[in-house]
């Protein structure tokens, strides 16, 4: 459930904090004052694109901001970003001039297509895209599947999977090609095998020889610098040695360390040290003796690192070009064997296509079978929102044979759907997306999620203006559904109904103000008195009459009572 909400320097709004309740939440105001607003920027709190025009004009940058309380449902689907005892979700979107945004969940950052899919199972919005889309044929058939999911969801898991492997089959055989075609690919496998194999990559040997390589040409350098260490720490004849000088501050320490402990200390140090420096000498003696640069060795390491980039450069560092010498050798395994193994594919293909068939007409009775129950539903609730003699349909495509079913096989199986209505008694069926209404729309549309109520989880509906089109009686009925939804999850509902926002269990008002030649949009909770000016002022317009007010008591009375008796 969405608890508070947050907005800065989004659209119209300079800065703005509302706190909803768990029920029905009300928005209303007149057209323009910036309702739209508030959707937009919860929208964004789940996943919809930010465009630097929502930034309010003249600012650098905003956020929004929403605080949802934790339920069952989004305590799994956020488990990644709540730690143990975290009641809440917060979620945080900044953005700028520059059209960047920031995405934080409860602290953490998260990437656009990470809020879409959290986003979705924290808030569903319905509102005029929404309606749109079901002018859309295509996505009939995910009203369905949304209704049936329960039914067939594993099923389309499977066939989803099987589908998969179906499309790598035919990729492989399409590679695998005529004979000239294999001939070609055979010669450039080869090659490139080859190619690896001579190179004889070993793991870390260029790091080694580049280290080799720094050192050869470091080589007058280094010899030179080891020799002048050898004068500092050997003795000599014309210097002064840093081991002589080290033995030569010990011996005075030691001529006073009867004065005080501290000079017999260091004296001992001085002894390590001592010690240390000829140990040293030793060293760079031996270093000295070794060193062998030789201009062959050196033109033996170029070669070599050469030989490597030119590897890694086409096929990558050690690790793919180990990866990808298997791959090699499968596919020359392959195409040397690509009669016996395109038969074993095509063996393997007709079967899988034959195991799909037998799925998708599996899931397609499932679909059909829900279909039925879908029907009915929706047809009782579009009765009671003022269709009474409306027919509802969801026709199905017929099936082909399985022998010329792989242009309808997909990954959502092979039905096409497509709704019918028949508004009207004595009207036929017809597609509903060539003679729905707009206020029609809204009616199916609120059908299909009072139907689809005990399946969505989702702990908050927002409902963006689905009264379009609808007054009077039918405005009730909606009032009624809506109040119902609402007693199992949260609802914000932008309306222009005074039927409607009658039933508010929170009413909030939206306006436009003017001040220092700027516009803001600000929203106000209102109380009992100023919820029944509002519902009045929806009923008769600006000017409220004595009988627009009672008529607006009489409708609180009315949606409390039914309120109560849903209790």
């Amino acid at each position: 459930m969405l608890s508070k909400l947050t907005v800065k320097n989004f659209a119209l709004v300079s800065n703005l904090e509302l706190k909803f309740g768990e029920r029905l939440n009300i928005l209303s105001g007149e057209t323009g004052a910036g309702k739209s607003i508030i959707v937009d920027s919860i929208t964004l709190l789940v996943g919809g694109r930010y465009d630097k025009t929502m930034l309010r004009y003249g600012e650098s940058s905003g956020f929004v901001e929403g605080v949802f309380t934790v339920s069952d449902k989004t305590r799994a689907i956020f488990s990644d970003y709540l730690d143990d005892g975290d009641e809440e979700i917060i979620v945080l979107r900044k953005f700028n001039a520059d059209g960047k945004n920031e995405i934080r969940v409860n602290g953490r950052t998260a990437t656009l297509s990470m809020l879409k899919t959290l986003g979705a199972g924290l808030v569903d919005i319905c509102g005029q895209n929404e309606h749109q889309s079901l002018a859309n044929v295509g996505n009939h058939i995910k009203v369905v599947d949304f209704y049936a999911r329960k039914d067939i969801d594993d099923l389309k898991s499977v066939i989803a999977k099987k589908y998969s492997e179906l499309r790598e089959i035919e990729k492989q055989c399409d590679e695998i090609g005529d004979a000239k075609s294999r001939a070609r690919n055979l010669d450039v496998y080869k090659f490139q095998l080859d190619e690896i194999k001579k190179a004889a990559l070993k793991e870390g040997e260029k790091e080694e020889l580049t280290a080799k390589r720094k050192r050869f040409l470091g080589a007058e350098k280094i010899a030179s610098a080891l020799s002048e260490v050898m004068t500092l720490l050997s003795d000599g004849e014309d210097y002064s040695p840093a081991t002589g000088l080290v033995s030569d501050a010990k011996n005075e320490l030691s001529s006073i360390s009867s004065y005080d402990e501290k000079y017999a200390e260091w004296v001992e140090r001085l002894r390590s040290a001592e010690v240390e420096l000829e140990d040293i000498a030793d060293s760079v003696s031996e270093e000295l003796d070794s060193l062998d640069f030789s201009q062959n060795d050196l033109d033996k390491i170029e070669k070599r690192l050469e030989t490597i980039r030119n590897v890694t450069r086409k096929y990558g560092d050690y690790t793919a070009v180990t990866e990808f010498k298997k791959e090699l050798e499968k596919r020359i395994d392959e195409t040397e064997n690509a009669d016996e193994y395109y038969e074993k594919l095509t063996r393997r293909k007709n079967a899988l296509v034959k195991e799909l068939y037998d799925d998708c007409v599996r899931l397609s009775n499932g679909r059909k079978k829900s279909a039925v129950a879908l029907e009915k539903s929706v047809v009782k609730e579009l009765s009671e929102l003022g269709m009474e003699n409306s027919v509802f349909k969801v026709e199905f495509a017929p099936l082909p044979n399985m022998e010329d079913c792989l242009g309808r096989l997909s990954a959502n199986g092979m039905d096409s759907v497509e709704f019918y209505l028949s508004p009207n008694a004595g009207q036929p069926l017809k597609p509903l997306v060539k003679i729905i209404s707009g206020g029609e729309l809204s009616r199916l549309m609120l059908a299909l999620k009072v139907v689809s109520s005990g399946i969505d989880e989702t702990p908050t509906v927002i409902f963006d203006e689905i009264d379009t089109g609808i007054s009077g009686k039918v405005g009730q009925e909606i009032a009624r559904k809506l109040a119902r939804l609402s007693r199992d999850r949260q609802l914000l509902c932008v309306t222009h109904l005074p039927q409607i926002a009658s039933m508010a269990d929170d009413h909030y008002f939206i306006d436009k103000f003017t001040a220092d030649d700027k516009t803001y949009t600000r929203v106000t909770k209102l109380d009992d008195n100023a919820t029944v000016d509002e519902i009045a002022r929806l009923s008769g317009g600006k000017d409220i009459s004595s009988g627009a007010t009672e008529n607006a008591l009489q409708m609180k009375k009315w949606s409390n009572d039914y309120k109560q008796s849903l209790a």
